[in-house]
């Protein structure tokens, strides 16, 4: 652990905590809206530990609020969770292998896999995967907890506007990677299907059709060591 924070710069460092903080208020309204939508208290806890997917909570507590199957829930959270695949895919030299492929997986969202593939380097992209996601967990797991005691206290996340702030967090972070013309391309793609998709598809699954713009993506070739 203390490895990982002295890789990490000061400025890296706090944007990570900022995005952790955000987290936290948002794990407050998830606590909060599902004890006021009539669950106890033990499921949306029990949920951010074994789960820790906010879009799925979310997804899942509202579909059972609403009256909905906790099966359907449990299936609509799969689907919206299933995007976890091009992350793992993406991040899989960041987690490494072994014991650390549980946790690291586990500890997988989209905030620091978007940390991670902002840093050149490999020993910086694991420092920022591996803060973030124990950040996040530690304070998206409180903030929960802690909006569950609340009750009542923040009933509706619009209110505030964190349904706008936070993804503007997201594209803050991912804004470095669209200077590549290449991935550009993949995520202007990705955007128009899920605009396309949103009016007549349930929430969640516009984004999975998104990753259809990584069909335009290419990597960058590896430059060619020149022997001596």
């Amino acid at each position: 652990m203390r490895s990982i924070w002295r890789t990490l710069d000061r400025g890296l460092a706090r944007d990570i905590a900022l995005v952790c903080l955000a987290d936290g208020v948002v794990g407050m309204s998830y606590g909060a809206i599902s004890v006021g939508g009539g669950l106890p208290l033990w499921v949306p806890v029990l949920l951010s530990i074994v789960v820790f997917a906010g879009a799925s909570q979310f997804l899942f507590v509202g579909i059972v609020a609403a009256g909905g199957s906790p099966i359907a829930a449990v299936i609509a959270g799969l689907l919206v969770n299933t995007r976890h695949v091009a992350f793992g895919l993406a991040v899989s030299d960041v987690i490494g292998g072994g014991w650390r492929r549980v946790p690291g997986s586990h500890l997988m969202t989209d905030e620091n896999v978007a940390f991670a593939l902002g840093q050149e380097d490999l020993k910086q992209r694991r420092a920022a995967y591996w803060a973030g996601g124990i950040g996040i967990f530690a304070c998206w797991n409180v903030g929960v907890l802690v909006g569950g005691l609340a009750g009542t206290m923040i009933t509706d996340t619009d209110v505030f506007g964190l349904d706008a702030a936070f993804p503007a967090v997201l594209l803050a972070l991912v804004l470095p990677a669209l200077r590549d013309r290449s991935t550009r391309t993949a995520a202007l793609v990705g955007v128009v299907v899920a605009l396309a998709a949103t009016p007549f598809l349930p929430a969640g699954v516009p984004v999975l059709l998104a990753l259809v713009g990584m069909v335009f993506y290419r990597a960058p070739k590896p430059a060619l060591e020149v022997s001596r």
